[in-house]
């Protein structure tokens, strides 16, 4: 099994220089930043990540801004009220992407954010107060209360929205295997998932570091 010093040094001489690494590696929020971001923010990421997932990325972000128009700049309370005939009008709205199952499942995330407003105050109060240690509980979570949001789409969601979470990309899948802390594994299987879990988190006692860097610096030394 390589050490953590090993694998960091290999992603850093990949970027270049340690410096130069740790400028691009990613930083998690606080829990006070998390609570504060609102709520139409959460589900815009959700969106976006939702309409990227199997998309041209460039494409989706250069019509961002028809998108926060056509859905009401993602107020959860006005989208989870859209009427069946207005999703099928934003299918036939050229300003954004037509996909209509993405579409619909824009609602249906509304409604999983006011759910959380009611149960926690706000989406960002649930997601700040969720455990690190069990992050891979809210992966499943938001899988099984939202709409497409499986796969790498939920945690793509939390990175994005500053909530500290490694991602099972094929890079760190594959870095996983390769440094010896895994063998061939499933990273959509429960069981799997915890075992993951287990070794990014021995990872983060040894290293001190994130999550999120961690996963960024297995990543990059494959």
């Amino acid at each position: 099994m390589t050490s953590f010093n090993a694998i960091y040094k290999l992603a850093a001489a990949s970027r270049g220089s340690p410096e130069i690494f740790e400028a691009a590696l990613p930083k998690a929020k606080t829990s006070d930043q998390l609570a504060a971001q609102s709520d139409d923010r959460y589900l815009s990421m959700m969106a976006r990540c939702v309409f990227r997932a199997g998309f041209v990325w460039r494409v989706i972000d250069k019509k961002w801004p028809g998108f926060e128009v056509a859905f009401a700049q993602f107020n959860p309370l006005a989208v989870a009220h859209f009427s069946d005939e207005k999703l099928e009008e934003l299918a036939q709205d050229t300003n954004i992407v037509r996909n209509f199952t993405k579409i619909v499942s824009v609602r249906n995330n509304a409604v999983l954010v006011l759910d959380k407003q009611q149960s926690h105050g706000g989406f960002g109060k649930f997601i700040a107060q969720w455990p690190e240690d069990n992050i891979t509980g809210l992966w499943q979570l938001m899988k099984s209360e939202g709409c497409r949001l499986g796969g790498n789409t939920g945690p793509m969601i939390l990175r994005s929205m500053g909530k500290d979470t490694f991602l099972l990309t094929k890079d760190v899948c594959d870095a996983l295997v390769h440094h010896g802390f895994m063998k061939k594994f499933s990273p959509t299987a429960k069981r799997d998932l915890k075992i993951v879990e287990r070794v990014f988190e021995d990872l983060r006692s040894e290293s001190g570091r994130s999550l999120c860097q961690i996963s960024r610096i297995l990543a990059c030394t494959v």
